[in-house]
């Protein structure tokens, strides 16, 4: 059993692999494009309208309303950067009951890129918000004593929304298959329906601790302890 679809080299050439990380990451960037396309090509506001555009709504709406309760003056410019994180870990982890494909958020260099987009992400809307001086405050605030021990939680949490989905994905996996090989025949339904359930806990696990940071770094805290949210 493979713990990783980083070990299934499919084409090497010299220091040059394709590993099934990356294959299957094409193909789920793949199917979001070319679903994206088709369901936002015909566009209607008419009372009638196709069933591909009322779940794109649906699924909009509910990512607009979620983003609402953490930023609620603009929560359509957060909406592109959030929303894409959430359908490919969603996507990526719902196609892991297709036979065959390895979900690339089973791999710890994709899931390390995805926690690399929020941190870079987070400066960049908290200084966009807040200013450079006040994001670099934040680092000093209560002491400046406190500055090594903020940059370590910076990086530590990065790692741990990284490693958070990893584990999460490769412990599934691996129970998965411990279950089926010992039920075969009473366990794949069952163990289908706990993975596409958990593979949408995990997408929406991460898309709001994302949206929590992205918060927290557009705060400003005042001389009198209290903080704002700009």
């Amino acid at each position: 059993m493979r713990i990783s679809p980083d070990n299934m080299i499919l084409w090497q050439w010299g220091l040059f692999s394709l590993n099934g990380t990356l294959l299957f990451t094409w193909l789920v960037m793949a199917i979001l494009g070319i679903g994206s396309w088709r369901v936002t090509r015909r566009l209607t506001a008419d009372v009638r309208i196709p069933a591909g555009q009322h779940i794109l709504e649906s699924v909009v709406s509910g990512m607009t309303g979620q983003i609402r309760d953490l930023f609620p003056e603009a929560p359509e410019q957060f909406l592109p950067f959030l929303g894409t994180l959430f359908l490919f870990i969603a996507v990526s982890n719902i196609l892991a009951v297709v036979p065959g494909f390895e979900p690339p958020t089973g791999s710890l260099s994709t899931t390390t890129a995805l926690a690399l987009c929020v941190f870079v992400m987070v400066p960049a809307w908290g200084i966009s918000r807040t200013g450079l001086r006040n994001y670099l405050m934040n680092y000093l605030r209560p002491s400046p004593l406190m500055l090594p021990f903020n940059l370590v939680g910076e990086i530590s949490r990065t790692l741990a929304l990284a490693v958070r989905l990893f584990g999460n994905m490769m412990s599934g996996s691996m129970i998965t298959a411990i279950l089926l090989a010992i039920a075969p025949l009473i366990f794949p339904v069952i163990m289908q329906a706990f993975g596409l359930l958990t593979g949408l806990i995990q997408a929406y696990i991460f898309t709001v601790l994302a949206a929590v940071y992205i918060a927290a770094g557009m705060e400003v805290q005042e001389k009198g302890g209290k903080t704002n949210v700009k």
